[in-house]
């Protein structure tokens, strides 16, 4: 499988319509506007994955983890990101795909009477057609099918017939789920892309590395590239604000090293702007820009809720469930684990929508089962409800948790764990706020609600019936004030008739006041954010009907009517294939004048008598270093921002740059240069053009240290071939280059071995020319 991402140096000045994230609610809205053939700009702050890349073992687990409380850094950009809150926890992805890259895959319809609470707008109660639409829409494209039991070479789990047991015990409805997740060899699906059958592997949660899962970069992401979408990874959307016309997104390159030179935000143009970053992201972000001006609804950041999540786990039952994934054990043959869930005791038809709930079996991923013996016998003996009893199956059990911790997980007690998630209904109070620059999620004792209890029960009678002990989720318990886990967060950004009741209106636009139904043009979310209440089972599909029948409702505003089929796909549409690349960070400093269209040292002293400062910090960029270094012209990628009050009062973005490394000069043999070429962008909307060149020259005297570290600039206007206005110098004074230093690393590489091939073939690239310039040839002076 290829990329779809391209290097953030391929930014534009401007799009139609730029969507930030890559969940269900962004890859729909890439994918239908790209068809209505508008320019499309897709942001996501994680990293691309493709299969075979997700974490394998404990420890690329850990790496890939980051915790914080509300304040997130650029560097820390992992695939996990667990939010600490206060009553409250979310856990959630990050990456290309969004969550879709490591939830369990699940589309289930709501509920019927969910869609005809109160809380829904008026145009979506009484049009329930629209939205039956949109779930058709999103099924399709999805393609969510029945775990094969029995057919294909696909055995009966062990872990689904468990669950027909409780179910019988508890006497429910029990069924196999629809999942998004392919058991059929594929060589190219709708959207081009080869998906392999699923080998029931069980590491659907940590990321599918076989290709069978149908995440959004298996739909609806390709086909937004294959439609024209660019698509740009590791860019963290910081706030939008109001031009005249249209919308400013000013974002932070991620993973760039740019914080170390506290280096200003970026921006992009956009005629229309749609937020999909998730409940906590979108509504980070509408924060962010009302403290920036943005005009906004006083209900942002209410009605959050955690979609009524409980974890909770039957351990050491009496028969065997096999929950545990491969990890690394994973081959191409067919396991007896199974997907992440594959069927669900269905307890919603209740009286009281309320009391409705949907519990799912689950599995462990492989690069977790390793701590899972000692945290589960410890839970069980702290927090857990024997359901038997007896000297003779207290025997037992011990005899299985000794297996256990001797041979490993997949025998003894935690191979005959069943996990169990269940969705229910909480009253949707949590609230979300934002002080100094951090999102906070708060909802004090939601744990303590009855719902909770009541699922409490249903967990013990679940595992009941396999005659095992029920440990809840570990931190539902009083000595941690029954704090809860959500990976289904959703409000924040509610849907509502008005401002007074909501942050956006039934197709996701932005309320443009605190009453009132005006409206933003142009700005809207889609995404969990905008749910205004628990929809009682996994909310994937729900948000993507609603996702799904925006956009139609969009297309509609622009006088369009959006085409669902899928053409034949060009050459072109082809991503590139992924190389080892290299990338680092620079910041140079310096004056020009725009009173000097000649010489790059008088500007440099008429600038700074003028005092008309000069800096910026760039970010080097090469996707292949084989590239680099053997291709004559030595080309990479650049992207950043620059200062120069002189053009304008605020800093600019540097757009469509190159980089050419120590390409040689025609006119003399034992001379190089160092190019440097963008479009400045100015947040007035004016575009200028920067060109720069280090002369790497054998001059009398080592002036090494001179000649690679200042930078003759010119500054143009619009562009290459506009008139000068201006030139001068800059300098890397040694503290920056310092810090430069440690933002160099390789990109694009499977293994620290690739990563230091990488990273010293463009070291040894860039010594053997300062040594072939300096001082090989020192006997020809």
């Amino acid at each position: 499988m290829k990329r779809l991402s391209k290097p953030l140096s391929d930014l534009k000045k401007r799009y139609d319509f730029v969507v930030v994230g890559s969940g269900y609610g962004g890859s729909i809205a890439a994918s239908r506007m790209a068809r209505l053939g508008k320019s499309v700009c897709l942001l996501e702050r994680g990293k691309e994955f493709l299969p075979g890349q997700f974490p394998s073992t404990l420890k690329d687990a850990a790496a890939e983890m980051s915790f914080h409380k509300g304040k997130k850094e650029s560097k820390n950009n992992g695939l996990y990101e667990f939010t600490l809150g206060d009553g409250i926890n979310v856990f959630k992805g990050c990456g290309l795909g969004g969550t879709s890259l490591i939830n369990a895959n699940v589309s289930i319809k709501p509920e019927p009477r969910v869609m005809e609470m109160p809380e829904w707008p008026n145009a979506i109660r009484q049009d329930l057609a629209s939205f039956d639409e949109g779930l058709d829409r999103a099924w399709k494209m999805l393609r969510p099918n029945p775990y094969p039991e029995n057919k294909n070479g696909y055995p009966v789990l062990k872990k689904t017939n468990a669950m027909r047991k409780s179910a019988k015990h508890m006497a429910e409805e029990f069924r196999l789920l629809d999942i998004n997740v392919s058991f059929e060899d594929k060589l190219d699906n709708e959207v081009g892309i080869a998906q392999p059958k699923c080998t029931n592997c069980g590491d659907c949660v940590t990321g599918c590395n076989v290709g069978a899962k149908n995440t959004t970069a298996m739909n609806y992401l390709p086909d937004a590239f294959n439609h024209g979408a660019e698509i740009f990874t590791e860019v963290d959307v910081r706030y939008v604000e109001k031009t005249a016309h249209g919308w400013k997104v000013n974002f932070q390159p991620a993973n760039t090293g740019r914080e170390v030179f506290k280096a200003a935000d970026m921006f992009v143009f956009a005629d229309n702007v749609i937020l999909s970053a998730g409940s906590l992201g979108s509504t980070e972000i509408l924060f962010r820009s009302a403290k920036n001006g943005l005009s906004l609804s006083d209900r942002l950041g209410k009605r959050f809720t955690g979609n009524g999540d409980v974890l909770g786990f039957g351990y050491n039952n009496n028969e065997p469930i096999n929950g545990i994934g491969l990890g690394k054990k994973a081959t191409s043959e067919v396991a007896d684990v199974g997907p992440c869930i594959t069927s669900v005791i269905d307890m919603r038809k209740r009286a009281n929508l309320e009391d409705g709930m949907t519990l799912e079996e689950g599995t462990a991923p492989g690069p977790i089962r390793g701590i899972l013996p000692g945290m589960l016998a410890a839970a069980s003996r702290l927090v857990g409800k024997d359901t038997d009893r007896g000297w003779g199956d207290r025997f037992r059990e011990r005899i299985r948790e000794i297996t256990s911790f001797f041979r490993g997980p997949f025998y003894g007690a935690v191979n005959h764990t069943q996990i169990y998630l269940v969705m229910t209904h909480d009253d949707g109070n949590g609230e979300m706020t934002f002080d100094n620059d951090t999102l906070q999620v708060k909802w004090k004792g939601v744990g303590k609600q009855e719902i909770f209890n009541k699922v409490s029960g249903k967990l013990y009678s679940a595992t009941e019936a396999l005659g095992g002990t029920k440990i809840p989720n570990p931190t539902w318990n009083k000595a941690m004030d029954y704090d809860l886990v959500t990976v289904h967060p959703l409000g924040g950004c509610g849907m509502a008739d008005s401002a007074e009741t909501g942050v956006v209106d039934h197709k996701g636009q932005v309320f443009s006041g605190k009453t009132g139904t005006n409206l933003h043009d142009g700005l809207y979310v889609l995404d969990g954010a905008i749910l205004p209440r628990p929809v009682g089972t996994n909310p994937l599909l729900t948000i993507s009907a609603l996702s799904e029948r925006a956009c139609k409702l969009i297309a509609e505003q622009h006088h369009a009517v959006l085409d669902y089929g899928f053409p034949a796909r060009k050459e072109k549409d082809q991503a590139p294939e992924t190389k080892p690349g290299v990338q680092f960070t620079e910041t140079m400093k310096g004056y020009f004048s725009m009173n000097e269209q000649e010489d790059f040292g008088k500007g440099f002293d008429l600038g700074k008598k003028e005092n008309s400062p000069f800096e910026f910090t760039l970010t080097i960029r090469s996707e292949d270093v084989a590239s680099l270094v053997n291709v004559p012209t030595h080309q990479a990628g650049m992207f950043g921002s620059m200062t120069a009050p002189a053009l304008s009062a605020a800093p600019m973005t540097a757009l469509e740059g190159t980089f050419n490394l120590f390409i040689a000069d025609q006119n003399s043999p034992d001379k190089k240069k160092m190019d440097y070429n963008a479009t400045l962008v100015s947040q007035e909307g004016k575009t200028y053009y920067f060109q720069g060149f280090k002369d790497v020259d054998n001059n009398k005297g080592i002036d090494v240290w001179k000649d690679t570290t200042t930078l003759f600039i010119t500054i143009q206007k619009e562009n290459a071939k506009g008139p000068v206005i201006g030139k001068g110098k800059l300098i890397i004074e040694p503290a920056d280059f310092a810090k430069q230093i440690t933002t160099m690393k390789a990109l694009n590489c499977d293994s620290k071995v690739e990563e230091i091939q990488a990273l010293t073939s463009f070291g040894k690239f860039f010594a053997g020319n300062v040594f072939e310039t300096y001082f090989k040839n020192r006997g020809k002076d």
